[in-house]
């Protein structure tokens, strides 16, 4: 019997490998409302980071992707994460076309418990031709909560 163990680095670029998510560091530009410097953007869309972005400041946030070359999109997943307050957040993921149009895709609401929900993962199969920028808009409190804005991981295929 062949036997071999393989490192945790191994595992991780095999998993990244299956998921065949797109690098978006080489085919984007990322435009952000804003994000607490301990926690920027690039912390979401790495793929081999994990640590989450967090907005700078309470309220509606957007993060736009912006691709140099359009992209034919199947699968966007997103993580979210709150462990520590009660709040019901909504997030729009839009797209646009070459030529500037915008088309919604899901519009969705999701009630944060620390003592039940603490986490939110959704997975969008989706068939989208040429997009040339994806749109990610949060309200993380549509009560009107002072509530900070914040995404564990952002990937696309």
């Amino acid at each position: 019997m062949q036997k071999k163990i393989i490192s945790e680095s191994y595992q991780k670029q095999e998993k990244l490998i299956k998921n065949n998510w797109l690098n978006i560091e080489n085919l984007a530009e990322v435009e952000i409302t804003s994000e607490n410097e301990n926690h920027q953007i690039e912390s979401a869309l790495m793929l081999d980071s994990s640590s989450g972005w967090v907005a700078g400041e309470a309220g509606m946030q957007t993060i736009r992707i912006v691709f140099f070359e359009p992209q034919n999109i199947q699968r966007v997943m997103l993580k979210f994460l709150e462990s520590s307050i009660e709040r019901t957040q909504e997030y729009v993921l839009n797209w646009y076309s070459e030529n500037g149009e915008s088309h919604e895709i899901v519009r969705q609401q999701w009630n944060f418990s620390p003592n039940g929900s603490t986490i939110e993962v959704e997975n969008h199969h989706v068939n989208l031709p040429n997009v040339s920028v994806l749109e990610l808009c949060i309200n993380p409190d549509i009560s009107g909560g002072n509530s900070i804005a914040s995404l564990e991981q952002l990937r696309i295929t």
